[in-house]
């Protein structure tokens, strides 16, 4: 890959280069490992640019995802209430997303993730980062268990997500979020907070 040389002034161009530079990092690093500095070496512009733009390193992922909402502000009140029923409201809170008219934009990446590795890490990157990490700390599950817990979480999710959205495979197609809520809600609590044998 050629790295651009020189800093790119300010212009309309500027916050797409960003974007594209941001992904290329995002792919290649993880969300931990990115910065805003290399973001912004890639990018060929000063690092005041990207905070310009985008503010936080988390919003400027977020928007390199095209993600269709912000976990920040949607997983801590969704997990708010009893802890043997996270699991439930966690499964009830993707639905309500993907289900709704900005949900377009996480069915396209869930479908490009499938058949692109570069797509599909920063796919992985979006669900383990900022969806799952903040869920497992919102409950206070031990730091330990936490990667275990959040990529078994990820099987039954993304499972969901694809049937659901991406092959269309019925009854679950269509079936009513309440039910797949019912359904799915008690292996996601499992996976976060109840006693796995054999893993722990």
């Amino acid at each position: 890959m050629v790295r651009r040389s020189g800093r790119r002034p300010g212009n309309q161009d500027t916050k797409q280069s960003i974007l594209e530079a941001a992904r290329t990092i995002f792919a290649e690093r993880g969300f931990d490992k990115a910065s805003i500095r290399a973001i912004a070496g890639e990018a060929g512009v000063d690092p005041a640019l990207v905070h310009h733009y985008f503010g936080t390193k988390e919003k400027l992922f977020l928007a390199s995802v095209n993600a269709p909402v912000n976990p920040a502000e949607l997983i801590p009140k969704a997990l708010a209430g009893p802890r043997e029923e996270a699991g439930a409201r966690l499964v009830a809170l993707v639905l309500s997303v993907w289900d709704s008219p900005a949900g377009g934009a996480a069915v396209a990446l869930m479908r490009s993730a499938l058949s692109n590795e570069w797509t599909a890490r920063l796919m992985r990157e979006f669900v383990l980062t900022q969806v799952l990490r903040r869920a497992v700390a919102e409950l206070g599950i031990d730091a330990e268990e936490a990667p275990v817990r959040a990529a078994l979480v990820a099987t039954q999710i993304a499972g969901l997500a694809v049937v659901r959205y991406v092959l269309k495979a019925e009854p679950v197609a269509s079936a009513d979020p309440q039910r797949l809520v019912a359904a799915v809600g008690p292996s996601v609590q499992r996976y976060l907070t109840e006693d796995l044998p054999g893993v722990f």
